[in-house]
């Protein structure tokens, strides 16, 4: 190879070099995305005052979502105290919010909800409380979700009762990024509010949420 050759190449490679890190200097383009693990199947719930929730109320949000119990005195009151410093951190951002799914639909109905919700002194526009149908909510969970295994769905639904502490997190095109995380747990919490702060800076793309391919709600 002529040195005329080798320095067209060099320039060559200069040059692109110089052009990435101009395009995605200031950015956080170069990072890593969190990875794509699920996605939002439609589901129709009722909010803390009574008024329908689907999956169209996510579209264009980042999303925190848990199940937890109003009467639970085990891990519940953890996960909520933890799930409070999430929103703590992040009420402020337009393009974010928390759900939080009962887990006991025949006990958390819509006004033991709100007063659950009042009880936490939240904004109830960024943090969400909903109750519906059991069969609904666990398929939820275990489908969309993956809070649960799915192969419980195949129980006698009178006889299941969801007790997770993990949390997960849906973009803006109602896609679950990143991991599962655990709600007790610092360090998992910390990467949570990382795949939070990554999402928000995300434009959001086509929607997924009336995707038919995802499926429907039970």
């Amino acid at each position: 190879m002529s040195k005329k050759l080798i320095g067209y190449v060099l320039f060559f490679i200069v040059l692109t070099g110089g052009f990435l890190f101009f395009a995605f200097r200031g950015t956080d383009n170069w990072k890593k995305k969190s990875p794509i693990i699920s996605y939002v199947k439609p589901f129709s719930f009722t909010n803390q005052d009574g008024v329908n929730f689907t999956e169209h109320n996510m579209d264009g949000k980042v999303t925190v979502v848990e199940y937890f119990f109003t009467t639970c005195k085990g891990i519940c009151p953890k996960l909520n105290t933890n799930m409070k410093k999430v929103y703590e951190e992040f009420k402020d951002e337009p393009d974010f919010q928390i759900v939080s799914h009962t887990c006991d639909p025949e006990t958390d109905s819509v006004p033991v909800l709100k007063h659950y919700s009042d009880s936490l002194k939240v904004d109830n526009k960024k943090w969400v409380f909903l109750t519906g149908r059991k069969d609904s909510l666990y398929s939820a969970a275990r489908i969309s979700y993956l809070l649960d295994d799915p192969k419980n769905s195949v129980k006698n639904i009178s006889d299941q009762f969801i007790h997770t502490q993990f949390f997960a997190v849906v973009d803006k095109q109602g896609q679950v990024r990143g991991e599962i995380y655990d709600g007790l747990k610092e360090n998992d919490l910390n990467r949570l509010k990382e795949t939070v702060k990554s999402l928000l800076k995300e434009k959001q793309g086509k929607s997924g949420f009336s995707n038919n391919m995802f499926g429907s709600n039970p």
